[in-house]
């Protein structure tokens, strides 16, 4: 039986990784798509001794011309793309008041968060339609609470995903009839090297309440999802958003 495939972008660290282990246990093959040039070897051995086939291209995704040779090498290596896990991104260069906003930061993140990914969707999208089959497939968008709830010290940052939650819902209309399942993922707060700065202050806003479940998130939890969208159980579910966040985005009086 010919095993699905991923392709999982910033996949070397945190969220990314915990998504790429997470599919490699759930029986698929998996490209990672990173910017790190020390993670091939490592992740390799990571990934292999999980059960999964292996294959990595160093990229940038803000570039969009690198996008036709991402979707070349997964079609070399496996033949077919079944899932795509969109979780390249970065955070506010700066945070600070937003009347002093930078273009040049507001480009930055824009670019790699809102336009890069939007055109990988787009190309992976077309090589998924150009390969047809039954068999589940799916494009799994990893946003933020921050696509919804506001935070004016990083509005650059919210304003790239709230614009992914748009461009998820447009996708997943496009899509439906293709047997493709649109998602996004929303995580809250989730111990990463992201937030590894602000660890002590989300730890007094933890304990004081903020997060109902009163814990930090775990990469692995963001993993367990986007393993269980992909493996299309759920695909009647297409444009869903899941949140996870440990009911911090629920309004509360």
């Amino acid at each position: 039986m010919t095993r699905p495939t991923a392709i999982v972008t910033g996949g070397a660290r945190g969220i990314g990784l915990a998504c790429a282990q997470a599919l490699a246990e759930a029986g698929f093959d998996i490209l990672v798509a990173d910017l790190a040039e020390d993670a091939p070897r490592e992740l390799a051995a990571d990934l292999t001794a999980r059960g999964a086939n292996f294959a990595y291209v160093r990229c940038d995704i803000a570039d969009l011309s690198v996008h036709a040779t991402l979707v070349d090498a997964a079609m070399r290596a496996f033949g077919r793309i079944d899932c795509l896990v969109n979780n390249a991104g970065v955070g506010a260069a700066v945070r600070g008041d937003l009347l002093e906003l930078q273009p040049e930061n507001f480009d930055r993140i824009l670019g790699i968060n809102l336009r890069g990914t939007v055109f990988l969707s787009q190309a992976v999208a077309k090589a998924m339609l150009a390969t047809p089959g039954d068999h589940a497939r799916s494009i799994i968008t990893i946003t933020s609470v921050s696509a919804d709830m506001a935070s004016p010290e990083r509005s650059d940052y919210c304003v790239s995903k709230a614009g992914l939650s748009m461009w998820v819902k447009n996708l997943a209309l496009r899509l439906a009839d293709e047997n493709i399942g649109v998602f996004e993922v929303r995580p809250g707060i989730i111990r990463t090297d992201m937030t590894a700065g602000v660890a002590a202050r989300y730890d007094g806003l933890i304990d004081g309440g903020l997060v109902p479940a009163r814990r930090w998130g775990e990469a692995s939890d963001i993993g367990a999802v986007v393993a269980t969208l992909a493996g299309g159980k759920l695909g009647f579910s297409t444009g869903s958003v899941i949140n996870v966040d440990g009911a911090l985005s629920v309004p509360r009086l």
